[in-house]
């Protein structure tokens, strides 16, 4: 079992910077996968990004290519999400997810584990 914990949200001004963290318990496996989602009021739960644990490969959605990017701290069991150039479209519940099968994509059905997400505001 694994549980995930977010941390690091907040209010931002549009353009700034934020750098959300995703503490792993349990064993983390080298063939789990680990991700962030976001999800904003009355849409659907959106990929965000995900890491590989092993290997560190990564997978970006479009919308936030260049200006976020993903990261691990193996020996911490942590992952991080540094945000930079945020915009208002940017708000929304930031999830961290893991999955067991070395998957890296979109589908949040894929994902196995979940924490309980952390509220990031972006303000004009």
């Amino acid at each position: 079992q694994v549980q995930l914990v977010e941390s690091g949200g907040g209010l931002v001004q549009a353009g700034g910077s934020m750098r959300l963290s995703c503490a792993a318990s349990g064993y983390i496996f080298s063939t789990y996968a680990l991700g962030w989602f976001r999800q904003a009021p009355g849409k659907e739960r959106e990929f965000v990004a995900a890491i590989r644990w092993s290997g560190g490969m990564t997978s970006y959605a479009d919308s936030v290519k260049g200006r976020f990017t993903i990261s691990r701290d193996n020996a911490a069991n942590t992952v991080y999400l540094q945000m930079n150039s945020l915009k208002p479209e940017d708000t929304a519940v930031y999830y961290c997810a893991a999955s067991r099968g070395l998957y890296t994509g979109s589908n949040p059905r894929m994902y196995d584990y979940w924490g309980q997400g952390t509220q990031v505001t972006v303000s004009l």
